[in-house]
């Protein structure tokens, strides 16, 4: 099948065309004509699909008798309605609605938290038929008045699990009450619940199911390994990894932000181009970081679930779990920023023995056992210790795991001592000058030999005058005097 057979209007088939695409994925195929149709959908598609562009580009044919060049704002209403749950995907859906949009005089805006609302503010005064925005400063907007719902025709609901893990249904039902009841609505997401189901039955009217793969299942492009590994070796098992396998481009998912970004900066000592994308770095901050990425001027970003969702980076070819998220659905999430329209991609997991419940979730979801493989130096943990008990729930939660976990952290001390030794003892032998970390070139040079004893530079005689030239002692004044009064005078 060919996008001319979809019945798409020559704007959109020119667009198509210059992005270099000629046939549409599976879910495109689908989705495209029943939204031409004008019927409300319930799409499930993993990230990577090419959901985005199966419902821009019949978003778009369907808005193109509203296109016009006029100036004045009351010739530009909105009239879509997009809304995702991160700023990086509602920008990429902004670039698609941009990219295939290009030959026709609709006006787009992308409205995310963040950054200034007044520059949003001013954009939206000049009319705008499609808006592409977070719930948040959607409902920002709402109060200032600056959006109206009136003229909405279309309303796309983008990876609603996400949504729902983020805690945004609420928002997502009050924007529901403005909206007009006679409209379109499409809901997309990757795996779907009860709550999800729920959140369809309330918006959409009859909607047509659109399915491309098994519900919470992985691309089959993709290929899992996990390494064994004690939790207090792991960072020095993920630099072992991105420099024996010289990888050129990871994304690394951790659990909190604290954690992406001590991470990263622990990369960044041991002389890796890394940096850390989380919720609270500015949207400057993100943006330069994940062009840096896609630029190349960094090998490896570091992002929590939240930050990373919705990036869309072409040929990403590895994704390193540093740490197993607690949720089986999010592991679907996170590979799949990899092995996208069909192209190869890795997914590596550094499992501890504490992580082996999460890990038995993952594979019970997937249907897959992840192979184990081990990495030399690091055999302290097994494939048995990752599947031993995998179903029994943690026990003695009281003082044994924290003098544990003194322990771990004295044997991670202990490792980084002997690793940093046979470094120096290496590159002795080489006769190479040994390896130091980056900030120590920014200490200041100290004008004295730190292996010597240090000797005053000050002669004895220069010592005895600068005592003598030492300011005589104040007066001392009588008590009464510092009372405010004064003495008797005798």
């Amino acid at each position: 099948m060919k996008f001319e057979d979809l019945g798409l209007m020559p704007e959109l088939l020119r667009a198509v065309a210059d992005n270099g695409y000629t046939e549409p994925t599976p879910i495109q195929a689908q989705a495209i004509p029943v939204i031409l149709e004008g019927k409300d959908i319930l799409g499930g598609a993993q990230t990577g699909t090419g959901k985005t562009a199966g419902f821009t580009l019949p978003m778009l044919h369907r808005l193109a008798r509203h296109a016009n060049a006029s100036s004045s704002p009351a010739r530009h209403p909105v009239r879509a309605l997009i809304l995702t749950p991160t700023r990086e995907l509602a920008m990429q859906v902004f670039e698609s609605v941009k990219t295939y949009g290009k030959h026709l005089p609709l006006r787009a805006i992308c409205l995310y938290g963040g950054v200034d609302i007044k520059p949003q503010i001013e954009e939206m005064r000049q009319g705008r038929e499609i808006v592409v925005a977070t719930p948040g400063r959607l409902l920002d907007h709402v109060q200032q008045k600056t959006v109206a719902f009136t003229a909405v025709e279309m309303l796309v609901l983008d990876e609603a699990d996400r949504m729902l893990d983020m805690g945004f249904i609420p928002d997502i039902k009050r924007i529901l009450a403005m909206l007009p009841a006679a409209r379109q609505s499409l809901l997309f997401s990757a795996t779907f619940s009860e709550e999800i189901r729920k959140l369809a039955d309330s918006m959409l009217k009859a909607p047509q199911l659109i399915e491309v793969a098994r519900r919470n299942t992985v691309s089959e492009t993709v290929s899992h390994r996990v390494y064994a590994v004690a939790q207090e070796d792991k960072r020095h098992l993920l630099v072992h990894i991105l420099r024996a396998q010289q990888l050129r481009q990871v994304l690394i998912f951790v659990g909190t932000k604290f954690g992406a970004s001590r991470l990263a900066h622990y990369l960044q000592r041991q002389g890796i181009e890394a940096d850390a994308i989380h919720g609270d770095k500015s949207q400057q901050q993100r943006t330069e970081a994940l062009e840096a990425f896609k630029a190349g001027r960094i090998k490896v970003l570091v992002g929590t679930d939240v930050a990373a969702r919705g990036l869309d980076i072409d040929d990403l070819p590895h994704v390193i779990n540093y740490e197993l998220p607690h949720v089986a659905e999010d592991y679907i999430h996170r590979i799949g920023r990899t092995g996208r329209a069909g192209k190869q991609g890795e997914a590596t997991s550094l499992v501890s023995p504490m992580e082996k419940q999460h890990l038995a979730d993952i594979e019970k979801l997937i249907k897959h056992k992840i192979e184990v493989v081990a990495a030399p130096g690091f055999e302290r943990v097994s494939d048995h210790d990752l599947h031993a008990d995998a179903g029994r729930s943690p026990r003695g939660r009281g003082r044994g795991n924290s003098e544990s976990s003194e322990k771990r952290e004295e044997r991670s001390r202990k490792a980084d001592r002997e690793r940093a030794r046979d470094r120096i003892e290496r590159s002795v032998e080489r006769n190479e000058r040994p390896y130091l970390p980056e900030p120590v070139a920014h200490l200041p040079k100290l004008d004295f030999d730190p292996s010597k004893p240090y000797v005053s530079r000050i002669a004895p005689g220069e010592e005895s005058q600068s005592q003598e030239k030492a300011a005589p002692p104040r007066q001392r004044k009588p008590v009464a005097a510092l009372l405010g009064g004064f003495g008797k005078k005798s």
